[in-house]
């Protein structure tokens, strides 16, 4: 017969024991998480986006179909499917949402006041109402903003630098985003100091790129700044095509325009946001809080240059040009 005394340790040992394995059981549960992208799904540009963040989070331990389930939404640069994307994923109650892009997370601020959501991408988050401060965020949202708009002056710097005989100056972009309008001033207020008069080139979809660029290009003194958004991104190729039918020296704001054949581009890391968004998610799932993790500022910047669109423009790249970028596509 068991004494007493052993029967108490013995009790005594799983008890203690109990706690550890309801940790490791919660530990294991299925956590849901909700992915709310601006590209297409078939944009290669899109899943490079989104294969950095699963692999940010496999790093921390979650892994897609083991531990966490990821349901995604791909607005393939049309901003009318907000309408129904965002609270579609919002009805799924996960426990966190990633989104990217300013129009989409103002679509996910009006869907939910509760779940967490961490975004990417985003301009001016404060600004845009979206959080109560950089250092404590207060609400439900947090995350990893992009640009400040004064930075868009860059771009007509480095373009004036390239070719410094442009006189005239389109920027294209999304008639329909709504950054647009807080980018465009700083380009148009800087216009005279570089000698270059700047106008809007506003495009709503797909079929109005070539008209748009076309009407623009009428003389050599010209050049384009192409602005960040969805469709800019998603029509890549065809802004790209008829920059150099038009021999338009352009500068882009991403990587990605530079890799589609676009002349240069100058701005942030995105890859390396989508990793730091991962890690929020990451902390988020663990028990912390949206509005008591700051949000981030970029702190890594790419600037390419692609001197095979130099030679079909017929643009000479400086010197300086070459010397500054972090990356040279020959």
């Amino acid at each position: 017969m068991m004494k007493r005394r052993e029967f108490i340790s013995l009790l005594g040992g799983a008890t203690a024991a109990w706690p550890l394995a309801a940790r490791a059981q919660q530990s294991k549960r299925m956590r849901r998480i909700g992915v709310l992208i601006g590209q297409a799904e078939t944009d290669p540009e899109g899943q490079a986006r989104v294969k950095a963040f699963r692999e940010g989070l496999e790093k921390l331990g979650w892994t897609d179909g083991r531990n966490l389930q990821i349901d995604y939404r791909w607005l393939g640069g049309d901003v009318s499917r907000l309408s129904t994307y965002a609270p579609e994923l919002v009805r799924l109650a996960p426990d966190v949402i990633m989104v990217n892009g300013t129009p989409s997370l103002a679509a996910l601020q009006r869907a939910t006041k509760t779940i967490p959501i961490v975004f990417a991408q985003v301009s001016d988050p404060v600004g845009g109402g979206f959080v109560a401060s950089v250092a404590h965020p207060g609400g439900n949202i947090t995350g990893f903003t992009d640009y400040e708009y004064a930075f868009a002056v860059k771009w007509l710097e480095l373009l004036k630098e390239i070719v410094p005989g442009v006189a005239r100056v389109a920027v294209v972009h999304d008639a329909e985003n709504i950054l647009a309008a807080r980018f465009l001033p700083h380009i148009e207020d800087g216009g005279p100091s570089f000698g270059v008069q700047v106008s809007r080139a506003a495009v709503r979809d797909a079929a109005e790129i070539e008209p748009t660029i076309d009407a623009f290009a009428g003389s050599s003194d010209g050049g384009l700044i192409v602005l960040a958004a969805p469709l800019t991104l998603l029509h890549r190729d065809r802004i790209i095509s008829q920059a150099v039918h038009h021999r338009l020296p352009a500068v882009y704001p991403y990587r990605a325009f530079a890799l589609s054949g676009g002349l240069i581009s100058y701005g942030v890391d995105v890859l390396d946001m989508y990793r730091g968004a991962a890690s929020y998610v990451d902390r988020i799932l663990k028990g912390e809080r949206p509005a008591d993790l700051p949000v981030q500022f970029a702190t890594k910047f790419e600037f390419v240059v692609n001197l095979k669109a130099a030679k079909a423009i017929g643009v000479t790249m400086p010197t300086s040009i070459l010397l500054r970028a972090s990356e040279v596509i020959e």
